[in-house]
């Protein structure tokens, strides 16, 4: 048994620090580094973690397997890109969906009152880990509806209400800013913001100069891409 044990330690140890998480909620590693002012954010909701670094790591090779594409790409940013994730390739697999739902819930603040997800591409994701965590959700337009209500921000939500935002994939952050603006204008409070893949190409920094509190489940660099 004291083997096995050793060996399971040498295999965490071994798995790069962004897989590896403590017994009861994510490592706080990338939320002090995240908010670009050298804050901590010791909110994470707590509670023991049904699945661990080698489900964490095996999760970001199947989002790879699954969605990972090479050619040429015009990226939402307007980037031209050599390769590309297809977010609605592992978002449309429910199996990879309910994990995701799992592990982004993990990130999620415990004083969090609404969650809020950017149409189109967020949607489903909001709406799984809603579920996972019986939260509220809001759906944010990408510009107010032109008829009927008219709104911006579809849900039930109060004004003052503290709100994490779940994306998909970031590149520069702009969209992302974007949706954290209608946010704030809807007089909802954003306290994180929480996304699948980062592809290190400034959104974390971007992210972090508008001050806004970044987890990103895995970074680009984290992933072994073909």
């Amino acid at each position: 048994m004291q083997l096995l044990a050793d060996a399971t330690q040498q295999s965490a140890d071994n798995l790069p620090l962004r897989f590896q998480r403590s017994a009861f909620g994510q490592v706080q590693h990338d939320a002090h580094h995240a908010d670009g002012h050298g804050r901590s954010h010791h909110s994470v909701r707590l509670g023991p973690v049904a699945t661990g670094t080698s489900d964490l790591a095996a999760l970001g090779r199947e989002i790879v397997k699954a969605s990972y594409l090479k050619g040429e790409f015009t990226l939402r940013s307007g980037k031209k890109s050599d390769h590309y994730f297809d977010k609605f390739l592992f978002e449309t697999d429910p199996a990879l969906l309910r994990r995701l739902a799992r592990h982004l819930a993990e990130l999620v603040p415990a004083d969090t009152q609404v969650l809020a997800a950017p149409e189109l591409g967020a949607v489903l994701l909001g709406g799984a880990v809603s579920m996972q965590m019986g939260l509220p959700l809001v759906l944010v337009r990408k510009e107010p509806k032109e008829y009927g209500t008219g709104k911006q921000v579809e849900g039930r939500f109060e004004a003052g209400r503290r709100v994490t935002v779940i994306e998909d994939v970031v590149t520069t952050g702009g969209d992302s800013l974007r949706t954290v603006e209608v946010l704030r204008n809807a007089q909802l409070e954003v306290i994180r913001l929480v996304v699948v893949l980062d592809r290190g190409e400034g959104g974390a920094e971007n992210i972090g100069q508008a001050g806004v509190p970044y987890s990103p489940l895995f970074r680009i660099s984290d992933l072994t891409l073909d």
